[in-house]
């Protein structure tokens, strides 16, 4: 290293960072309340600290300055000077090195122990008291990032939100069993680009891949303690470097090459972002970056005993983003990931905490207003999980226009429907329907409502229809994490069984399920694994299983069922997206008739007739037929019926009256293999236990007998909705509306 100034320059208190001008490096770091920040600069193995400079100026709370001749690769770590006053919400410890919260890179790795704790571990009076202990040679260190890449030619594929199919899939988990990719490249982002990976999302007919947080992420002690790992990865260390373990050569373009090579193959990449909470906990935490640079600024503090923290989200802390830094920090994190990496969009985990103001969830809260504003991040694909921990944290369907949520009504209702409870029909029509009790509202669209079966915190679809109970007994935790209602059903074993007629139970109800979710109204989610009966042997909260309990079986995938389940996935999707009907641009209500005597939504017995307000009370009853049609404005119009049977025996269904129709079975859940067959208009199906089939009608507007309708011409699809109407508050379900045409 070439010998170091005794002094920085003034530089520049923006870009926040670290950023290298090709001369020199900038260092600009936000803190409020400190009395002084020095910058640490390291060895090139960051074991040593071989200069420690004070920033020079601070303008508008920005602490910066300009280090002459420093070049990318430069380690370096920020110590804060203030009051250590916990009863007044500062934390101040110089003895503890801290991370630059807009760190592009992080090197090393937390070595748990007293000091990295600012107040004495184990002392009676907690984190009342003051540690002295440095803790430099426990810290990761910053590195400084420069270079570029060669993006000419990358185009991302814009995928219309209504032709979107998600696929939710871990970084690690996804590849780390896949013996036909190099050794040192599974469970990284180079297994990511690997042909043979996305050869497989080609298959199925995804369009976007949703990633488990892929941003630098600790390795808490507990865990560690008890030989387990941070698998999912909830608890951020930084929000602009990517996880190290993800890189399997180090370098940052490894993410890019596999963005780049699964645009190219027309598939998006969401990135789930933890922007409610950081990984420093409670008053008891570790002091790693924020709470050292200013805790009384960056955490949500109570208001009257300012020692402790608001925590909404379950996990200790909850970032402050009323502060105008902090919601600056989120915002250029998540510009740093669109422009450093060309990401499509982001899963926001507990999107209801960041719309949280003192006074609670705002729909109109600062941070849903930035993004709207944003003349980038407006156009990505935004999606919040609408829930939290706190007061009132439940709000599906009250997100702006603009954003999708997780629908886990929909997830909820079609288990309760395919398990057998009573009184499920009603609820379940309004979620075939697109969810428009929660989202028809401010012209929200249907593609809000991201419907699906399962997700990375649960059972997997296999192990729903294997197992009544959770069995985590791995987590070390006597069974207690992990939800207790999954609203699932063994079928007659718990887990694994020879008994050839529970093994049909089980294999119908999983491709009845998938084929409800794939058919229905709004956008689809698959947790990845599910399209070939991946198993976490009952465990239904792996966040702490780093290891073959977690990670996809592709012998398995490979296997005889697990290629017939594939395909059968697949041909569902390829259904989706042949069927306009489907993939509605607006919500479906039953009001109008896009053909002829077809409504553009209709709900039916097995009878062929219209459900009375008696008929949706039953509860009883496990058949449904839902229609629904659709018309381009070239005159093409499909008519599909999906035939419903959650009975324990054969029902047959019969056609509703209306015009005569090119009926098509398309596919039965109960037959997947069973190529498509004409059904004439007097003929009835039907549909075994346990199963679901799809009739699907292709047809010309005027060749369809009947007063001729006025097709209203489409509308387009933004991205966010300029709308500044107050949400109104999300009403109970109705129960679906009979035929009104």
């Amino acid at each position: 290293m070439h010998t170091l100034p005794d002094r920085l320059d003034l530089g520049r208190p923006y870009p926040l960072g670290a950023h290298w001008d090709g001369q020199g490096v900038n260092f600009a770091v936000f803190s409020a309340s400190a009395t002084l920040i020095e910058l640490c600069v390291f060895d090139e193995r960051g074991r040593k600290e071989i200069a420690r400079y004070p920033l020079p100026m601070c303008t508008d709370e920005i602490w910066h300055g300009y280090l002459p001749d420093a070049k990318p690769g430069l380690l370096y770590g920020y110590r804060a000077h203030g009051p250590y006053d916990p009863a007044n919400g500062h934390r101040f410890n110089p003895n503890k090195l801290l991370l630059d919260p807009y760190a592009r890179r992080i090197v090393g790795d937390i070595k748990w122990g007293p000091a990295v704790f600012g107040y004495k571990l184990g002392a009676h009076r907690a984190d009342l008291t003051f540690d002295r202990r440095d803790s430099a040679h426990a810290m990761p260190k910053c590195m400084v990032e420069g270079g570029g890449f060669n993006w000419s030619g990358d185009n991302p594929p814009d995928v219309p939100w209504r032709d979107t199919v998600i696929y939710e899939t871990h970084v690690r988990g996804v590849s780390r069993q896949r013996q036909d990719i190099a050794a040192h490249k599974r469970g990284t982002f180079a297994a990511l680009a690997d042909p043979r990976f996305i050869d497989h999302l080609h298959q199925l007919g995804v369009t976007a891949v949703e990633l488990l947080p892929v941003q630098a992420f600790t390795q808490d002690s507990y865990l560690l303690d008890k030989g387990l790992a941070n698998y999912w990865g909830y608890n951020t260390l930084s929000y602009f470097a990517p996880e190290p373990r993800y890189l399997s050569n180090g370098s940052l373009d490894e993410i890019r090459t596999a963005v780049r090579r699964l645009h190219a193959a027309g598939i998006e990449v969401i990135l789930d972002v933890v922007y409610n909470h950081t990984c420093e906990g409670n008053e008891r935490g570790p002091t790693l970056s924020w709470r050292g640079l200013d805790n009384a600024s960056y955490y949500r503090l109570l208001p009257d005993e300012r020692r402790y923290y608001i925590n909404e989200t379950g996990c200790g802390n909850t970032l402050n983003l009323s502060h105008p830094r902090v919601l600056q920090m989120v915002l250029d994190s998540l510009r740093h990931w669109v422009d450093a990496y060309h990401v499509d969009g982001f899963r926001f985990d507990l999107g209801c905490t960041l719309g949280r103001e003192s006074w609670g969830f705002d729909p109109g809260a600062g941070f849903f207003d930035a993004l709207k504003q944003d003349p980038q991040l407006s156009r990505l694909k935004l999606i919040s999980e609408p829930w939290d921990c706190g007061p009132g944290g439940y709000v599906l369907g009250q997100h702006p226009p603009g954003f999708a949520e997780w629908n886990d009504q929909y997830r909820d209702t079609v288990r309760g429907y395919w398990r057998g409870d009573p009184g499920t029909r009603a609820p379940l029509a309004a979620r075939l329907a697109g969810s428009a009790d929660y989202f028809d509202k401010r012209h929200r669209k249907p593609w809000a409502s991201i419907n699906f079966l399962t997700a990375h915190d649960g059972f997997t679809l296999a192990d729903w229809v294997s197992y009544n109970d959770k069995h985590n007994e791995a987590n070390g935790e006597d069974n207690n994490d992990g939800h207790n209602d999954n609203r699932s059903n063994n079928w007659g074993a718990e887990g694994p069984t020879d008994d050839p007629e529970i093994r049909l139970t089980r294999e119908r109800v999983q491709r009845a399920m998938l084929g409800t979710l794939l058919l229905s109204t709004g956008t689809p989610m698959l947790l990845g694994g599910d399209e070939f009966g991946r198993s976490q042997r009952g465990n239904n909260n792996t966040y702490c299983q780093d290891n073959d309990l977690s990670w996809y079986d592709w012998d398995a995938a490979r296997g005889e069922d697990g290629s017939a389940l594939t395909r059968y996935v697949a041909r569902l999707i390829a259904l989706r997206r042949e069927c306009k009907s489907l993939r509605a641009l607006g919500f479906p209500h039953g009001e109008t008739q896009t053909l002829p005597g077809v409504a553009d939504l209709a709900f039916f017995d097995e009878r062929g007739q219209p459900l009375s307000n008696g008929d949706w009370d039953n509860p009883d009853a496990k058949a449904l037929a839902v229609r629904r049609s659709g018309v381009d404005e070239d005159g093409n119009g499909t008519v599909t019926l999906i035939l419903l049977n959650a009975g324990h025996d054969p029902i047959r269904f019969e056609l509703p009256d209306g015009p005569d129709l090119p009926w098509q079975v398309s596919i039965q859940s109960a037959f997947p293999e069973q190529p498509a067959a004409p059904l004439g208009n007097e003929d009835g199906l039907e549909v075994p236990a346990h199963s679901m089939a799809l009739l699907l009608a292709a047809v010309r507007i005027d060749q369809v007998p009947g007063p001729r309708v006025r097709v209203p011409k489409a509308e387009p699809e933004p991205h966010a909705q300029p709308d500044d109407e107050p949400a109104d508050e999300a009403a109970p379900p109705p129960a679906a509306e009979a035929e009104t045409a």
